[in-house]
């Protein structure tokens, strides 16, 4: 009888015990899932709350890992073709690189701003396309030396401090690299879509990788690669020269992206840029315009504007 009495308190003793390692567990877990909670909205004080430009429908950065690979060409080129393929569309330039605009001169722009009774800038026009750089504050001789911090308040002033409305798309021409520009933007914005700029170079393609995870783990969208001088266009006869392998092609099946235009080497582009009159705009006829308005109309589609805008038409 002792026995069993010894046993039934040993039983009891056990379940006790049970119960209250497993009230422990809840408590742990319950306080871990606090602790995490809170650390996510400690975490979330320091970013900024996306914003929407007041009148801007939808938001294309024109990105590239690595420097002259074309990049503000495509940009350029891309707004004019957008805006030319459909007048009803409304478009703007905007120029992110502080240190070294490119738009004023390949827009043909140049002098300061007027201000709205607002106090907001009134972007520049050229080639039906609305346009707002660095370069337009400051003279073409005045080299901006500033740091990080000054440097994300002038982009902050050239996206919120501009009356841009009313615009369907504004395609932003991005410095390059990965860094505070990009984050900025992409942190301050809601981004409709990245298009990635490169030439096909392993050194350039090793860059522009670096690119696309940025935007991959920033969650924007990835509208495709465009290639740049990957071939030349011969003057006489038209043939089109490849000058590198496939490496762009074995590039976007690695990364899952589409290469939605090639756009040869040809001197009619950097002319018409050095020019201030877009290759689009130049020389409306030729190849090299048709491989513009095919990248405009794909960004259309991709942003779902083909059947609203055609309805408008």
């Amino acid at each position: 009888m002792l026995k069993l009495s010894v046993l039934k308190l040993q039983s009891e003793t056990l379940s006790n015990a049970r119960l209250t390692i497993g009230c422990i567990l809840q408590l742990r877990t319950h306080s871990d899932s606090k602790v995490d909670n809170r650390q996510q909205q400690i975490m979330a004080r320091g970013l900024p709350k996306k914003k929407l430009i007041p009148g801007v429908k939808h938001i294309v950065l024109v990105a590239s890992g690595k420097g002259g690979v074309g990049k503000s060409t495509t940009a350029v080129n891309l707004a004019t073709a957008l805006a030319e393929t459909k007048p009803s569309l409304q478009v703007g330039l905007l120029d992110a690189d502080v240190f070294g605009p490119s738009v004023p001169l390949m827009m043909n722009l140049s002098g300061e701003p007027l201000l709205t009774s607002e106090n907001l800038m009134v972007p520049l026009v050229n080639y039906g396309v609305k346009s707002m750089s660095m370069g337009y504050l400051v003279s073409q001789e005045s080299a901006v030396m500033w740091r990080g911090l000054m440097v994300m308040q002038a982009v902050n002033k050239l996206m919120f401090e501009v009356d841009w409305g009313p615009t369907d798309v504004l395609v932003v021409d991005t410095p390059p690299g990965t860094g505070d520009t990009h984050l900025s933007l992409v942190q301050n914005l809601v981004v409709s879509g990245a298009l990635v700029v490169t030439t096909p170079q392993q050194m350039a393609l090793q860059v522009t990788r670096r690119g696309v995870t940025m935007f991959r783990k920033l969650e924007v969208p990835i509208i495709g690669v465009v290639q740049n001088m990957g071939s030349v266009v011969c003057t006489n006869c038209s043939h089109k020269n490849e000058l590198f392998g496939p490496e762009i092609k074995k590039f976007a099946q690695d990364l899952d992206i589409e290469v939605v235009q090639d756009i040869p080497l040809h001197p009619d582009i950097s002319h018409c840029g050095d020019e201030g009159k877009p290759v689009v705009v130049s020389h409306p006829s030729s190849p090299i315009a048709s491989s513009y308005r095919d990248l405009a109309h794909r960004v259309r589609h991709f942003l779902k504007l083909e059947s609203s805008m055609e309805d408008k038409v």
